[in-house]
């Protein structure tokens, strides 16, 4: 499978942790061990029943192994389990999670801001459309919050959920959102907050943020930047395409931004971001607690969070990664940004080549997602063929996705203004987000091919 380095790098680390609380009496936890062990064992023949999203093989879903260094720190730190709600739970982990997160605000540009870690991009993309929500409450009728059609659904379901009105915009033919269409929207003049996705799940689309910053410059809105899955592809803005390169060096002036650790940062499920340009937004925070704070007068991440409890191992995790490898242009982890966006177009200009497969975007993928259809008469063929070639490839080893797109994204004379949901039509779609996918394309080609041949010529 693979040589996995954490249980060498847990031992010796283990044993300094011990020191330092070596002055303490000595106990014996409770449990068995040899119980504990036979458990365990159970525990990793169940966990077989999996996709290998660790292997290169798997480009399937958004699913990127955390890096070891990443995983032997949260185990390291789950010795102690401290919970970053608040130092009094997790003094060196909160000073960690500051530290860290000044970190990706360092990405942008920011160096006033407000923000923390959260459980995930659902819970940060939550509390920045809270934060909206507050900001335009103190304005007159600029309670509407839209987003592409090609958004992430969650922000619809946050918008119920903070009983803010939420409106879809359509999105062109390349899954962005439609300049047009959203200025139409803006015309009506209760639009609070424009949500714009750089690197939407579905097709890794970045929404013309730049455009959007224009248009917010004649009507007046938030906008809430969702980079829970692009955002740290800001460190690699010259090898995008020019449209995408744009909307990323745009992007320290969005009002919020969400981005992902636990996506491209190399870190274990779960761990968002989210980042406020305005510190003062920390006032809609703020409150009082009898119970939870009662030793130190510093700055309480509790305070400037939604969530309560949150684990203080994911703050370690993703300190110790980022002293390995910091978050700066040319360095390391930037490189292995590189590596993913040039496999995908690898991908793509093979598929193209092929002359087989009716690729997305005539320019390439915007960022590390390939998306593509198979040839057939109608849509339901077409769906058909790529549910079959997805098991076959599944059968050879190589692991990828199924997409729904609209079927008018595809062939001559699209309209590229606006696009509907209607006449979907079922794709394959690989997220090539491990670095290794580069050095692999060979060997998930040959399978693909194989596969490939089996499907659409009969051929074994």
């Amino acid at each position: 499978m693979f040589a996995d380095p954490v249980p060498g790098l847990l031992a010796r680390a283990t044993s300094l942790l011990e020191a330092e609380f070596a002055a303490l009496p000595s106990f014996e936890p409770a449990g068995d061990p040899a119980e504990m062990a036979r458990i365990l064992e159970i525990t990793a023949k169940k966990l077989g029943d999996n996709y290998p999203y660790f292997h290169p093989l798997y480009a399937g879903q958004m699913l990127k192994p955390p890096h070891p260094l990443a995983r032997a720190a949260y185990a390291l730190a789950m010795t102690l389990n401290p919970n970053n709600h608040a130092r009094d739970g997790g003094r060196a982990s909160s000073q960690m999670e500051i530290e860290a997160v000044g970190h990706i605000a360092a990405i942008f540009g920011w160096e006033e801001f407000l923000g923390h870690l959260t459980s995930g991009g659902t819970f940060a993309n939550l509390e920045a459309l809270w934060v909206a929500g507050r900001v335009a409450a103190g304005r007159r009728g600029d309670f509407r919050v839209v987003g592409s059609a090609q958004a992430h659904y969650t922000h619809r379901r946050i918008s119920a959920i903070l009983q803010l009105p939420y409106t879809e915009i359509a999105a062109d033919s390349y899954g962005r959102m439609s300049l047009e269409a959203l200025e139409a929207e803006l015309r009506k003049g209760d639009v609070g907050t424009v949500v714009a996705t750089l690197g939407s799940t579905a097709t890794g689309a970045v929404d013309p943020l730049d455009g959007i910053l224009e248009l917010r410059r004649r009507y007046g809105f938030r906008i809430h930047a969702d980079a829970a899955y692009g955002g740290y592809f800001r460190l690699i803005p010259d090898a995008l395409d020019e449209a995408a390169r744009r909307a990323f060096v745009a992007l320290p002036e969005a009002d919020s931004i969400v981005i992902d650790p636990h996506k491209h940062g190399l870190q274990p499920y779960g761990c968002g971001c989210v980042l406020f340009r305005d510190p003062a937004v920390g006032r809609f925070y703020k409150h009082d607690s009898p119970y939870t704070y009662f030793t130190s007068s510093q700055l309480h991440l509790g305070e400037i969070s939604l969530e309560c409890s949150r684990a203080g191992a994911s703050a370690v995790a993703l300190w110790a990664t980022h002293q390995l490898l910091p978050l700066t242009p040319g360095g390391e982890f930037a490189h292995g940004l590189a590596c993913c966006h040039a496999a995908a177009l690898e991908l793509d200009r093979r598929l193209r080549r092929d002359g087989r497969f009716e690729a997305l975007v005539a320019g390439g993928p915007e960022l590390d997602i390939v998306v593509w259809k198979l040839p057939a008469p109608t849509a339901a063929e077409a769906s058909a063929r790529a549910q079959k070639l997805f098991a076959a490839c599944a059968a050879r080893g190589l692991h990828l996705a199924l997409v729904q797109l609209p079927q008018s994204w595809f062939g001559l004379g699209r309209d590229t203004q606006r696009i509907g949901q209607q006449g979907l039509v079922t794709c394959l779609r690989s997220v090539l987000m491990k670095p290794e996918h580069e050095a692999w394309m060979d060997s998930m080609w040959e399978r693909f091919t194989a596969a490939s041949a089996e499907v659409l010529e009969g051929r074994d």
